[in-house]
């Protein structure tokens, strides 16, 4: 009897690893339909250090929105280089806003608008609604909505296109449907969002891209080339 106990315990060990192990593999190697979303890309930020552009190109990654500012006053001391050589690399490139809650829209505006370039192709602005790295103090829908608004007036009038909304699941929850109604840029990790009026969905939080050292935020966009086309066009 304390034979069957030891091998039936050796047994359920070794499913419990093999289980874990699989569930591992599953999320380092997910990535979505490609019939379906043919194209991918990355968001990044200053935290994924130097990045060999030209790498990433290769490695089926055709756009990058890259983060530009942060709140009233910071810049990412990444985004120039990011920006220009992700461009010269051949990727279509945006920039993104991280929208601190401790701060009014429009000087958020202000500092996004003094950064980020307006005579080169650019996707469409992003503004980063999370609540991760945010001011502890949340929101109501109806003062997020009042600054938001404040933020994509004079930002949408600069860029002359609509913004794109980033928001994480949690922040989706707590705000879709009852701030500024824009196109949307919808995490999901894993699983296939169960709306179907976003632009870009992030999927996975640590993707593995050549060129990269590290972990990095992988996307797809809801369309194929004329879509990305569309998006990186001009609108003035």
């Amino acid at each position: 009897m304390k034979n069957r106990i030891i091998l039936w315990g050796s047994v359920s060990l070794v499913l419990a690893t093999l289980i874990v192990a699989g569930g591992f593999l599953y999320f380092q190697t997910y990535s979505p339909d490609r019939g379906k979303y043919p194209l991918r890309g990355i968001d990044v930020s200053h935290h994924q250090g130097q990045i060999d552009w030209r790498r990433v190109a290769a490695d089926d990654v055709a756009f990058a929105v890259i983060k530009a500012t942060e709140g009233g006053d910071h810049v990412d001391d990444a985004f120039d280089r990011n920006l220009r050589e992700a461009r010269a690399a051949g990727l279509a490139v945006g920039a993104y806003h991280f929208f601190t809650f401790c701060r009014p829209g429009a000087d958020q505006a202000k500092n996004f608008i003094s950064v980020v370039p307006r005579d080169q192709p650019l996707l469409p602005p992003v503004v980063d609604v999370e609540f991760g790295g945010n001011c502890p103090q949340r929101p109501s829908p109806e003062q997020l909505n009042a600054e938001l608004q404040a933020f994509l007036g004079p930002v949408e009038a600069a860029f002359g296109k609509p913004a794109i909304v980033y928001l994480t699941d949690e922040a989706e929850a707590a705000y879709a449907g009852q701030i500024a109604a824009r196109p949307l840029w919808l995490r999901s990790l894993l699983v296939e969002p169960d709306r179907h009026d976003w632009v870009y969905w992030q999927y996975h939080n640590r993707g593995r891209i050549d060129g990269i050292a590290g972990d990095v935020d992988l996307n797809v966009l809801q369309g194929g080339q004329e879509r990305l086309a569309a998006l990186l066009a001009s609108a003035h």
